[in-house]
């Protein structure tokens, strides 16, 4: 078993990516060295996945800090491009927008060494969080479970374990799973490219198959769990993640199979009510039809190809973070998260009571 690493901060030089445009086949790194090719970086994705996102985003507003100056004026241009090179994933802005206040908080002199410590501070932090939602889900699932997954959740996604990824990972050492379902995830297919690889690096029994493939998958019976990560979760429990997602919770509601969602809390957005105000990033018409260069559909025609989906609260059984498991209703439990952190008194109103003795 071997650990991903997608993601190395060189001080002075840049990031250093493991470029997932690539995967499976070849394992290259691209040294980003400017703001522009950070960004272009995030959306050919080159780097994806919601908590890499926002660790490349305040790593990248150290880059902007070498490259372009410290000035406020210049380190705020250049947060709002990190910011907004994809729009659904809540943790790329708030992340960068973290880290240009706490630049901005200091002389400009030693900006630029305070936000590398920063992107350190973030990495050493998802690393730990997402073991604690790695352990917190793996609790949620019998011994002998096979799960579905969907799109990528693991190190790629991350920088740490993972999340739906991870809670697989850490149930397959625990002994609780028996095999991992992995949808190809179209149309860049994440799944096939990116999952698969990573299943196969950690020895853990797996199938691939056809998106289309899932709901008569669920119906047979040989799921026990589907496990998903999401780019945000608005405060009523709504849960925007890659397309397709709402489907599988879908079908899954109709069989009976437990729904869980494995996120860190900083994916959650306060600000937005429900999944109505969360922005769809919709990606180019050459995505579908084809892949990289290779076109099976003819041309002249357009494309729908939103880039993620909303599922609705109702559909979700729990929703796995690193500070405990939220249960419906999800407008109490998660916000008993924030509560937590704010007064430092139990705030776990209607969580899992597993997870309340663990956190």
């Amino acid at each position: 078993m071997s650990d991903v690493v997608p993601l190395r901060f060189v001080p002075g030089l840049g990031i250093d990516a493991l470029d997932q445009t690539h995967l499976p086949h070849d394992v290259r790194y691209v040294r980003l060295a400017t703001v522009d090719a950070v960004c272009e970086a995030i959306g050919s994705l080159r780097v994806r996945g919601a908590p890499l996102l926002g660790l490349v985003g305040a790593a990248g507003l150290a880059v902007a800090a070498e490259r372009e100056g410290t000035k406020d004026s210049v380190l705020a241009a250049a947060a709002e491009r990190l910011a907004s090179a994809r729009p659904t994933a809540v943790d790329l802005r708030a992340r960068t927008e973290q880290a240009l206040t706490i630049a901005l908080a200091e002389p400009p002199a030693h900006r630029v060494e305070r936000l590398w410590a920063f992107a350190d501070q973030l990495l050493a932090s998802r690393i730990a969080e997402d073991r604690q939602i790695g352990e917190l889900g793996a609790a949620l699932l019998p011994s002998g479970t096979c799960v579905l997954t969907h799109c990528n959740t693991g190190a790629l996604a991350t920088g740490g374990i993972g999340t739906a990824l991870g809670v697989i990972r850490v149930a397959w050492e625990q002994g609780r799973l028996a095999h991992c379902y992995a949808t190809e995830t179209r149309p860049l297919l994440q799944g096939a490219r990116l999952t698969a690889w990573e299943l196969a690096q950690l020895e853990i029994p797996s199938s691939l198959l056809p998106d289309t493939a899932a709901a008569s998958l669920i119906a047979s019976g040989r799921v026990g769990a589907i496990l998903t990560g999401a780019d945000r979760i608005a405060a009523n429990g709504d849960t925007a993640n890659k397309v397709g997602t709402y489907g599988l919770a879908a079908v899954a509601a109709r069989h009976g199979v437990p729904f869980y969602i494995a996120a860190p809390t900083s994916t959650i957005d306060r600000d937005c009510p429900s999944g109505a105000g969360i922005p769809i990033e919709f990606r180019a018409d050459a995505e579908v039809g084809g892949f990289g260069r290779e076109r099976w559909s003819p041309g002249g025609l357009g494309a729908y190809n939103p880039a993620f989906d909303v599922t609705p609260a109702e559909l979700i059984a729990a929703i796995v973070t690193e500070r405990g498991v939220a249960r419906p209703p999800f407008g109490q439990s998660v916000a008993a998260f924030f509560a937590e952190q704010t007064t430092g008194q139990s705030g776990y109103t209607g969580l899992h009571s597993e997870a309340r003795d663990r956190a």
